[in-house]
């Protein structure tokens, strides 16, 4: 019988899905959260590939699907409020198997699916870790120290866990020139299955449904600075950013203020390490390997990576399993990542030149051309997250 132990540092994605995979294999599951409760909020993603296959295997295909956005149309609108462009992602995408869903909705069906199963503690931190050569010991916030033998960090881009046993974050992420802010405030637009953009050069403002009452921002906008911002001046920020927006952005903000959301803000930066386990310790997810939201498959990796791993550490001794799962994510992670340092160069066209160049080439391209360029764009996602292969032993 399988006795082993193994405690996962947060309840994201890839957190809660590790400990179902774990707990399936018969371990004993424990995930520390620091948050009070599951955290909601977060932009629309997009589920395919690796990461799709690996949620029909989980059994929680069905609750996706149900689950999943509808987008009508995504508008496009200059500082003047002026209509630039309209793009039909469901015309574009219909081909292809991928699912368009709100991160909140994914944690929800993982977090069903361990019910029962897997011990989530939360308002708690790791504050150390004692490693010994069968087991390490997890020194807790509350005074608990727990042995196990294996701790799975998945606590996200900026993880406590590795700056507490790697290195501090400014040796591994790497900023791509951009910050982005996401928050939740109420639906005063009524846009329905569409997606209201507000763009100009240097910065875009993005609006959408997620519930019948609430809708998700997403702003992104160039910057050389970067670092913590301190809720009490995000705010403030945000009016800065869109000072020569379109009034709707600056009143959505004023908004989100007045309902006493606390938006999250960071730098849109990957996360680039030479090594992702340390002793009886890994990282995965966006503490291992960030690539940002704009490789398209952030989810999908953390899923897909850690049926990997669980498989490995079922078939393999600990330290030769931790070796061969990191040998057969890294070729995808590499491509993914470079894919997101190309993209980074023009996602948000700096100059009035470049955006209005980007804008008159999306308007007036052949449909069949944009649908072409789409495609390609999410296939060449998959395509890169596909890399996920053993290579041949010696």
């Amino acid at each position: 019988m399988n006795d082993r132990r193994v405690l996962i540092v947060g309840a994201g994605v890839a957190g809660l899905s590790a400990a179902w995979w774990l707990a399936e294999a018969g371990w004993r599951v424990f995930v520390v959260e620091r948050a009070a409760n599951l955290r909601d909020g977060g932009y629309v993603m997009g589920l395919s590939g690796p990461g799709l296959a690996t949620a029909g295997r989980m059994g929680i295909l069905p609750a996706l699907e149900s689950a999943a956005r509808t987008i009508n149309e995504n508008i496009y609108y200059n500082s003047q409020g002026r209509e630039i462009l309209r793009l039909r992602y469901r015309d574009f995408l219909k081909d292809l198997p991928y699912i368009a869903l709100q991160r909140t909705d994914l944690v929800a069906a993982l977090a069903k699916l361990v019910q029962g199963k897997v011990e989530i503690r939360y308002e708690l931190e790791v504050e150390g870790v004692e490693q010994g050569n069968d087991s390490a010991t997890v020194v807790l916030s509350n005074g608990g120290r727990e042995e196990v033998d294996l701790v799975i960090g998945a606590d996200g881009t900026r993880s406590a866990l590795r700056r507490l046993l790697f290195g501090p974050d400014e040796a591994f992420m790497k900023p791509l020139g951009y910050r982005f802010a996401a928050y939740d405030i109420p639906d005063d637009l009524n846009i329905g299955a569409d997606f209201l953009s507000y763009a100009e050069p240097g910065h875009l403002a993005e609006y959408y449904t997620v519930s019948g009452d609430r809708l998700a921002a997403l702003q992104v906008w160039r910057s050389e600075k970067g670092g913590f911002v301190p809720p009490e001046r995000r705010w403030d920020l945000l009016l800065d950013v869109a000072s020569s927006s379109f009034p709707a952005v600056r009143e959505m903000i004023g908004i989100g203020r007045k309902w006493e959301a606390i938006p999250i803000v960071d730098d849109l930066a990957l996360v680039d390490m030479p090594k992702w386990s340390q002793g009886r310790v890994v990282l995965v997810g966006d503490a291992a390997h960030c690539m940002t939201l704009l490789s398209g498959q952030g989810a999908g990796i953390a899923l897909a990576s850690v049926e990997i791993l669980a498989k490995e550490l079922s078939e393999h001794p600990l330290s030769e399993a931790l070796a061969r799962h990191e040998l057969r994510l890294r070729p995808a992670i590499v491509k993914l990542q470079e894919r997101s340092r190309r993209m980074a160069a023009v996602f948000i066209p700096s100059s009035r030149i470049s955006f209005h160049l980007r804008n008159v080439m999306l308007r007036y391209m052949p449909r069949y051309l944009l649908r072409r360029y789409f495609l390609n764009s999410v296939r060449s996602e998959i395509v890169a997250s596909e890399a996920l292969v053993l290579p041949a032993s010696p």
